[in-house]
C-alpha cells in the first residue's frame, strides 16, 4: 500500500453500494493495511470496486481547537467528502493498550467536527450518519485485537454509524499471509469475506429503505 493516495475503481457504479476500506494505521508493513487489501480483494470476488485509502497520506494534525479555530485543515475536508460519499466502510484497527490507535482516534475526532460558517459541513454528523461500517483487525496477540474493536464499536454507533455485528479479530497474521502480502485461503479468508459480505448486504438493505 505504500505510496497509495485515493484508489477509486468506482466507475459510474451505483449498485452496489460504493465501499471505502482504511487501516487505523500509518505503517507501510502494518498487517491492518495488509488486511484492509484482504477486505478490497473480498470485496472485488463480490462485484464491489472498493475505494481504499491510506491515512498516512493525509496531513491531519493532533486535534486541537485552538488550531482548529485558525481553519480547518484542507486534508479534513478532504476525509470528510471521502467519508461521506461512501454508504459502506471496511476498518481495519490495530490494537494499541487494549484500545483502537490515536491515529485513528484523532481522524475521527477532527471528521467529526463542525465546521462553523460552513453550510457543508456545519453538522459533524454528516460524514457518518447512516454509514454501514464493518469492522475488522490483526494483532499478533493471540486475541487479534478484539479488545480495541470492542472499543471501536460504540464509537462509532455513538455517531449514528450502523455496525456490523460480524466482525473479524486476527491473531497471529505473520501465519496466514504469503509473501507478496496476500491473505492466504483458509478460515481466516472466510472471515474477511463474511465481514465484507454481511457490511455490503446492510448497505444495499438500508439504501432500499432510504433511497438518496
Amino acid at each position: 500500500m505504500q505510496g497509495v493516495k485515493l484508489i477509486s475503481e468506482n466507475r459510474g457504479m451505483t449498485t452496489p453500494p460504493s465501499l471505502l476500506i482504511f487501516a487505523g494505521s500509518a505503517r507501510v508493513q502494518s498487517w491492518n493495511k495488509r488486511l484492509a487489501w484482504a477486505a478490497a480483494d473480498a470485496a472485488r470476488a463480490q462485484g464491489v470496486a472498493p475505494t481504499v485509502i491510506d491515512l498516512a497520506d493525509f496531513d491531519i494534525p493532533l486535534y486541537d481547537a485552538d488550531l482548529e479555530a485558525r481553519g480547518t485543515p484542507a486534508d479534513v475536508f478532504r476525509l470528510k467528502a471521502v467519508f461521506h460519499a461512501h454508504p459502506a466502510w471496511i476498518i481495519c484497527s490495530p490494537e494499541y493498550n487494549g484500545s483502537y490507535t490515536g491515529l485513528l482516534k484523532n481522524t475521527i475526532d477532527w471528521v467529526s467536527s463542525p465546521v462553523q460558517g460552513d453550510p457543508e459541513w456545519s453538522s459533524g454528523l454528516k460524514p457518518f450518519e447512516g454509514k454501514v461500517v464493518g469492522l475488522m483487525s490483526a494483532s499478533p496477540g493471540n486475541l487479534g485485537g478484539l479488545r480495541g474493536l470492542s472499543h471501536l464499536t460504540p464509537l462509532l454507533m455513538n455517531l449514528q454509524c450502523w455496525v456490523a455485528p460480524r466482525q473479524f479479530a486476527l491473531a497471529r497474521p505473520a501465519e496466514v499471509f504469503d509473501a507478496t502480502g496476500r491473505l492466504l485461503p483458509g478460515c481466516a479468508h472466510d472471515a474477511v469475506q463474511a465481514v465484507v459480505h454481511q457490511t455490503l448486504w446492510a448497505a444495499r438493505a438500508l439504501q432500499q429503505l432510504h433511497p438518496v
